[in-house]
């Protein structure tokens, strides 16, 4: 399995990839975090410009993306019912993480792989995305409290943070 960085070229295969992933969101009980409408091809593109969004493939096969980039994230200033367990060293951030589920175990080697690149990295998910929940706990990510996205949603925010031996 290898990971690179997304081009344009992937685009078709990027949307393919995220209305699958839409569509398991909403078949396993979370309707709203991304809808059908979530990201667009507006905010893919954006994402590849930005050097930010990256593939995992084998074979030549796509099998997951996900956004990954260095902070700071606006909406991660402030946090609610917690705190953050790092705050002096640069973070980085994983958004939009989607995989087939072709191969067991991508999305874990996806998360992997981005905090063998950071050693302090921060994510969130929706209360409803129980696999994603499960998955960032099972990766050692902890939970820190709650988060305002730009629209006003609520998301469960996750750090995990290797130098401070935390998480």
């Amino acid at each position: 399995m290898r990971i690179r960085k997304a081009t344009l070229q992937d685009l078709t295969c990027l949307l393919q990839l995220y209305q699958h992933a839409q569509d398991f969101m909403i078949a396993q009980g979370n309707p709203t975090q991304w809808g059908k409408y979530y990201p667009n091809q507006e905010i893919i593109e954006g994402d590849i410009r930005s050097e930010s969004l990256w593939i995992c493939e084998e074979d030549n096969e796509v099998l997951a993306a996900f956004f990954f980039a260095p902070g700071p994230d606006a909406c991660y200033e402030k946090i609610k019912g917690g705190n953050w367990i790092e705050l002096e060293k640069p973070y980085w951030v994983i958004h939009r993480v989607a995989s087939y589920g072709k191969r067991k175990g991508v999305a874990t080697q996806c998360l992997q792989w981005c905090c063998e690149q950071q050693d302090n990295v921060r994510i969130d998910t929706h209360r409803d995305n129980i696999p994603m929940q499960h998955l960032l706990k099972k990766c050692g990510f902890v939970f820190c409290g709650i988060i305002e996205l730009q629209n006003g949603a609520e998301r469960l925010a996750f750090q995990k943070c290797m130098a401070t031996n935390k998480g």
